[in-house]
């Protein structure tokens, strides 16, 4: 299948277009609340857009797991504290996009980790998560982050790992395990985290949307 983002990554950095280019929130059935940290991406769009001068659309899209709209968008980000559920046209679907050039961002919100990792098992019965070495080049875009993600939430007080899915030596998907970067995405009243950690986190998921507008196109 044709790259289906070679379009949005030649517009996104040379100009050539008026359009804005959007990225999505993923839609998924089986309780979980897909919709949480409603100003993060946001956030996250606005601090990538006044600090790398990227052209990205001011909110995000929603865009459901099993639809042909997903071929529209070269990044999805998914989040949740509950339960997801990937019917096989799911799952399938969504392989193809990630096999076809797309780029999905999982951000654990606490509670969400038991269930992504069976999920993704149908989405790629042959791969397992592996977790990035710190000089992995999602970690030294314009911000350096020598020792991995940031720890925003403590969750169950493990170290922050990012881990991966990796397809011909091409990153498909990111998982931001125990690090909470959406959170620290959010408006400060929401959460009242310090300052500092929310530009971190804010830094570490610029980083994450430059790789995935530069890396392998």
């Amino acid at each position: 299948m044709k790259k289906i983002v070679l379009s949005f990554l030649g517009f996104f950095f040379f100009g050539a277009v008026c359009a804005q280019v959007k990225i999505a929130k993923l839609k998924y059935n089986g309780g979980g609340d897909w919709y949480a940290n409603k100003t993060a991406l946001p956030n996250l769009i606005r601090f990538c857009n006044q600090n790398l001068d990227m052209k990205i659309a001011p909110k995000e899209d929603f865009v459901e797991v099993g639809s042909l709209e997903l071929l529209n968008y070269p990044y999805v980000y998914l989040t949740g504290h509950g339960n997801i559920v990937f019917s096989q046209h799911e799952a399938e679907n969504l392989r193809k996009y990630l096999l076809a050039g797309g780029f999905l961002h999982v951000d654990d919100n606490y509670g969400l980790d038991p269930y992504i990792r069976l999920e993704m098992k149908k989405v790629f019965p042959e791969y397992e998560f592996v977790e990035l070495p710190f000089d992995h080049s999602i970690y030294r875009q314009h911000y350096r982050f020598d020792k991995g993600l940031p720890k925003v939430h403590e969750h169950d007080g493990k170290r922050p790992q990012g881990l991966g899915i990796f397809h011909k030596g091409r990153l498909l998907v990111f998982y931001s395990y125990e690090s909470d970067l959406g959170n620290g995405w959010e408006d400060q009243s929401i959460h009242n985290d310090p300052e500092e950690i929310r530009v971190e986190a804010l830094k570490a998921g610029a980083n994450i949307l430059q790789f995935v507008f530069t890396q392998n196109y």
